[in-house]
């Protein structure tokens, strides 16, 4: 392969990579629990910057094997907050062939305790065939778990 047709191969990568993330961002804001979970994989890697074994306060945070499991997580953030309250934004999407990192703010407030964070975070998408394949999110966890236990 030419170094003409990497570069071809790549731009198309990157396109379509970059439709992917629109396209589950979309979903995200819709909040389309079950649309979302169809743009995972069957199998996925999954990792939240917790504790391997989750956290108490933070019910959500416990590890995800596939697209049956990912609908819930979605679903348990909502419950968990107040969603017109919600004013997270993405403030770049970085592209590289199959990988996509997202970056931006959370701004949520729980619905149990009324204590509002903030946290930047970091997501690291991967695709293969149009699917996600590895959901890595980094954000400041210790803001979250303080929020839900009203510190």
């Amino acid at each position: 392969m030419s170094i003409t047709d990497l570069r071809d191969h790549n731009v198309t990568d990157n396109t379509t990579t970059r439709s992917a993330v629109e396209a589950f961002l979309g979903r995200m804001a819709e909040g389309d629990h079950d649309g979302i979970a169809e743009l995972f994989a069957e199998r996925i890697d999954w990792q939240l910057n917790w504790p391997a074994g989750g956290h108490p306060s933070v019910p959500w945070i416990r590890s995800r094997t596939g697209r049956a499991d990912i609908a819930g997580h979605f679903r348990m953030l909502d419950a968990y907050h107040v969603p017109e309250k919600n004013d997270s934004s993405v403030t770049r999407i970085l592209v590289d062939g199959t990988d996509a990192v997202v970056l931006g703010t959370l701004r949520q407030t729980v619905r149990a305790t009324g204590v509002a964070y903030t946290s930047a975070f970091a997501l690291h998408l991967t695709f293969e065939d149009g699917l996600i394949t590895r959901y890595h999110i980094y954000e400041d966890s210790l803001a979250v778990a303080d929020a839900l236990t009203g510190g």
